[in-house]
């Protein structure tokens, strides 16, 4: 079995991949879905990662998609005490902002679409930061000690409102962060790496950041010149062609080969290994697709290893 990792100062224990559900009812179907859940957790996979806003930008849907069939295959499954779930709150189209009022409205339409009483990690997702945040870490510890939530965690949010929420927790016994999900991976350093990670490191916070894989590019298909069938693809296809992205991929290659390995394998290993991070996201929107991901749980680069994938990405 999988050692699972500790999220910063909180009781909960999770799996060293989160999968995301970004995809789940946007490009994986609720059978599809079903699927990849059921092979994830199979794997000893526990920590599954979504928002309310998940699917509201495809036209027909009105945000809560994802969460509806996580809840949907959790109450299938019967499994709800082994499964930590986290979701997020400020971007649902009938819920925006981070008022009092609304991060607490919003938590009970996210548990009604999961059909449970508590979700374990609740994000803020994007920060607003005209909310003073005494209002948004006092609403968040009222849904703390009415038991609707388990821990607090932050997204999106900069270093110095980050601090404020901290010391505010710290000064008045309020619920405090336990975990961060920046923006992070070999192509997009320094939107975590400085003053965020610094802070994560200092006050205990765990990082489980989000776009792991580059958007897909760091799956290795994107390459100069390709073109991939994906609803991402635009964005992965940048990274391609910048001589960064170029020099990441060559050495993704090397070691990949050297390990027999997939080159996301090797990505979220890299990316696992960081300071602070507790678990990378990624999402699989077909079965075919997990297993690379899985194998990070397995795979342990060396010290050479993560040298040279961190002076390429330099």
């Amino acid at each position: 079995m999988t050692a699972l990792r500790k999220l910063g100062s909180s009781d909960l224990e999770v799996f060293p991949l989160a999968l995301g559900g970004n995809v789940f009812g946007w490009t994986a179907d609720e059978a599809t879905s079903f699927a990849v859940l059921d092979a994830y957790a199979a794997a000893g996979g526990n920590f599954v990662d979504t928002a309310d806003s998940y699917s509201a930008w495809i036209e027909g849907h009105k945000g809560g998609e994802s969460e509806t069939i996580i809840g949907k295959w959790v109450r299938a499954r019967g499994n709800r005490d082994d499964v930590v779930i986290a979701t997020k709150v400020s971007q649902h189209p009938e819920y925006p902002g981070l008022s009092a009022a609304n991060i607490k409205a919003a938590a009970d339409a996210s548990l009604r679409r999961l059909g449970t009483d508590h979700i374990d990690l609740y994000y803020t997702h994007f920060d607003k930061p005209e909310i003073p945040v005494e209002e948004i870490i006092g609403a968040l510890d009222e849904l703390v000690r009415a038991g609707k939530v388990r821990h607090i965690a932050a997204s999106n949010i900069t270093a110095e409102r980050l601090q404020e929420s901290l010391d505010l927790s710290d000064r008045e016994g309020l619920a405090r962060y336990v975990a961060l999900q920046p923006h992070y991976n070999l192509v997009s350093r320094d939107t975590y790496e400085g003053p965020l990670q610094d802070l994560a490191s200092r006050t205990g916070l765990a990082a489980v950041p989000y776009f792991a894989l580059a958007a897909g590019f760091l799956t290795g298909k994107y390459r100069p010149g390709t073109t991939v069938d994906s609803a991402r693809a635009g964005r992965a296809a940048q990274y391609a062609e910048s001589k960064r992205g170029q020099k990441v991929l060559a050495a993704l290659d090397g070691i990949a080969a050297a390990h027999e390995a997939p080159i996301p394998t090797v990505a979220l290993a890299w990316l696992a290994a960081q300071p602070t991070v507790a678990a990378p996201i990624a999402s699989a929107r077909t079965l075919e697709q997990l297993p690379p991901l899985l194998g990070v749980a397995d795979l342990t680069l060396t010290d050479e290893e993560l040298a040279r994938l961190t002076a390429a990405s330099a």
